[in-house]
């Protein structure tokens, strides 16, 4: 029976949260449907689902998520081999809100269940309620067996806010997380001491700011992600006149100036970013107006990157915008990570909602 450990941590037990480009034993991903998220009761956002779990099962398993309401539709649509589970949830964003799985030389896995308030909370968040939300990592780590630290009134904290080196560096934007709508009254120190104790790290390297119209208020994954230890891939434009060029040239200074937890000096490869895409009237007008929930109106600029990709076994899954830059970051993750496959997918319905493949999926590392 899984336990809830609320008296030691990851670092004191010996447990590393892995780096997303270690081993997965397979990938946890939620069937999108809430109508003032997803356009048109959440069928082209589905549609899209479909096809990136189809493309995803030849290198590795993929678990599905989704309501009792959903789910006879989502087990018609997807593949035998894929494992599809009832779960309520209040959204998709798999990432945001699941443990943070961590390991141990031993062959032995548990998860960090972080507190979780959409992003906010009253204020500013993205939705009301998350409740639901805020189960999910527990309820996705009783449903494995899997023992939980209990971080939960500790801090708020969401997985696309982090990167991880898997040797005990962090990469995390101040205002994702050292925010008065996440985690009002507690000093750097605090939280970067409880980064440490709950994720086994040394070295915590803080950002100022993610990306312009990034609703998460800053995540990193729309920023930077690990390639491998000591190597960085980042959302790049030369465009003075940007929006998107101050926060990242912001980031590029202080990365560069960096070292790692072992000392190295970072390697940064710059990664073109599309031009900025906007909600259309035609997408507008099929989603749910709600007082509950962010807006979503015709004319709202998005925050998009091709660093919010994913990877999985043997291949990186890189979302696509119609866009001249798509081909020129795929030709250099190719050659970044000559080992993994570039698998290509169309992914704006993810995007009208303020997300991608890399927010809408958890890895679950292979111990």
């Amino acid at each position: 029976m899984a336990r809830s450990i609320k008296d030691s941590t990851p670092k004191k037990d010996g447990y590393r949260m892995p780096g997303e480009f270690e081993e997965h034993e397979c990938s946890w991903i939620i069937w999108p449907e809430r109508t003032d998220t997803w356009r048109d009761g959440g069928k082209p956002a589905q549609k899209v689902f479909v096809d990136v779990v189809e493309k995803m099962i030849p290198y590795e398993e993929v678990r599905v998520i989704c309501s009792a309401a959903q789910y006879e539709n989502a087990r018609a649509r997807l593949p035998e081999e894929v494992r599809v589970i009832e779960m309520s949830t209040d959204d998709s964003w798999a990432q945001d809100k699941g443990p943070f799985y961590v390991i141990n030389d031993k062959g032995d896995i548990r998860g960090v269940d972080w507190g979780f308030n959409a992003y906010g909370g009253l204020d500013e968040g993205l939705y009301f309620p998350w409740k639901l939300d805020s189960q999910f990592a527990q309820k996705l780590l009783e449903l494995e067996n899997i023992d939980r630290y209990d971080a939960t009134a500790k801090l708020i904290l969401e997985g696309g806010a982090t990167q991880v080196d898997g040797e005990g560096t962090l990469i995390i934007t101040e205002n994702s997380v050292f925010n008065d709508n996440r985690n009002p009254g507690m000093s750097r120190d605090e939280i970067e001491e409880l980064l440490k104790e709950y994720m086994n790290l040394e070295k915590v390297i803080w950002l100022k700011d993610g990306m312009a119209f990034d609703e998460t208020d800053g995540h990193i994954d729309d920023v930077c992600f690990f390639i491998k230890p000591g190597v960085i891939a980042l959302s790049w434009t030369d465009d003075e006149e940007n929006p998107q060029y101050k926060p990242l040239k912001e980031a590029y200074d202080i990365l560069s100036q960096e070292t790692d937890a072992k000392g190295r000096k970072l390697e940064i490869h710059k990664v073109p970013i599309p031009e900025i895409l906007y909600i259309s009237e035609e997408e507008n007008a099929g989603i749910d107006i709600s007082d509950t929930a962010a807006t979503r109106e015709s004319g709202l600029p998005l925050a998009v990157t091709y660093i919010n990709s994913y990877m999985i076994n043997g291949a990186l899954v890189v979302p696509q915008f119609n866009d001249p830059m798509d081909e020129v970051a795929c030709k250099m993750f190719k050659e970044l990570m000559p080992d993994r496959e570039i698998v290509r997918i169309w992914s704006r319905e993810w995007s009208l909602c303020g997300g991608n493949i890399h927010c809408m999926t958890l890895q679950k590392p292979k111990p």
